[in-house]
């Protein structure tokens, strides 16, 4: 028995150093992010190289569906929703396929991005948006396969492939002028309900000024006409500790039947533990 233990205690040990063993990939991993004036844009994608072989119409067919890389799905992802080519991409992580040929490539967004390569079945239901863009060629042949965000304006900027001697350039557009104004408006127009709950709520946790947290949590109830059940909870618990219990209870009360409303058991249980305490 004690032979067999040790038997495979080594095995167990090979396998663990085997398993720890790390070699380049073939096909080495990049990510690339980049803010296009207010808009966050990332790809991640695997970078094939050419190692002397022909790639456009050989390695990588035209007229064929190619992953636009290596491996696992190349993705963009956008934080917010982009123009290309006239019409809108919703902002989020879509998978990128080309189809090349001589003269342009065809790009298509695609929104299911856990396939391995292209998908076993192409659904046109998951293509988010398809476009086409003229093929160019490069005097120097780039014999590692590259993707580049250039070409960068406070409005766009172009989404670039590179490989061989093809080159394609893709200009998206984004809102941020859109973006710029609203965030100035939200600024000038002060502080939101939100962010008056964000205080009182400090205030509170952090055993600062007691009655700065119940003016902050006034203001943020005053703004909000839904009265919702976690800003009355948040009142009740400053005004039984400022004293008031009294007020405590009725404000309890009103969260009760709030997040009663809500469906929120957690806080229906909470107010009503509450209340049974302070009415002792």
């Amino acid at each position: 028995m004690k032979k067999i233990l040790i038997a495979l205690a080594i095995i167990i040990t090979q396998f663990t150093i085997e398993a720890q063993v790390k070699t380049p990939q073939a096909s080495p991993k990049a990510t690339i992010t980049q803010v296009v004036g207010l808009t966050d844009v990332e790809v991640v994608y695997s970078r094939p190289s050419a190692r002397g072989r022909a790639v456009f119409g050989n390695l990588v067919p035209f007229g064929k569906l190619w992953r636009t890389g290596a491996n696992e799905n190349t993705t963009i992802s956008f934080s917010d929703d982009v123009i290309i080519g006239g019409k809108t991409l919703k902002k989020g992580k879509y998978a990128i396929y080309t189809i090349p040929n001589i003269e342009s490539w065809e790009v298509i967004f695609y929104a299911n991005t856990d396939n391995w390569g292209t998908p076993q079945e192409f659904k046109e239901s998951d293509v988010a948006l398809r476009t086409t863009v003229k093929e160019e060629s490069m005097p120097k042949a780039m014999d590692t396969f590259t993707i580049g965000i250039n070409g960068l304006s406070s409005d766009s900027a172009f989404l670039e492939m590179y490989w061989e001697n093809s080159f394609v350039s893709l200009k998206f557009e984004v809102p941020t002028q859109k973006t710029a104004i609203a965030n100035i408006e939200k600024a000038l127009s002060g502080p939101s309900a939100g962010d008056y709950f964000s205080a009182a709520q400090y205030f509170y946790q952090s055993n600062g000024d007691i009655n700065k947290a119940k003016s902050y949590v006034d203001k943020a109830l005053e703004m909000n006409t839904e009265k919702p059940f976690y800003y009355l909870r948040l009142k009740s618990l400053i005004q039984a500790k400022q004293g008031d219990i009294k007020g405590a209870i009725e404000t309890a009360k009103a969260s009760l039947v709030a997040s009663e409303t809500a469906g929120n058991q957690d806080y229906a249980k909470m107010n009503k533990d509450s209340i049974s305490e302070w009415s002792k």
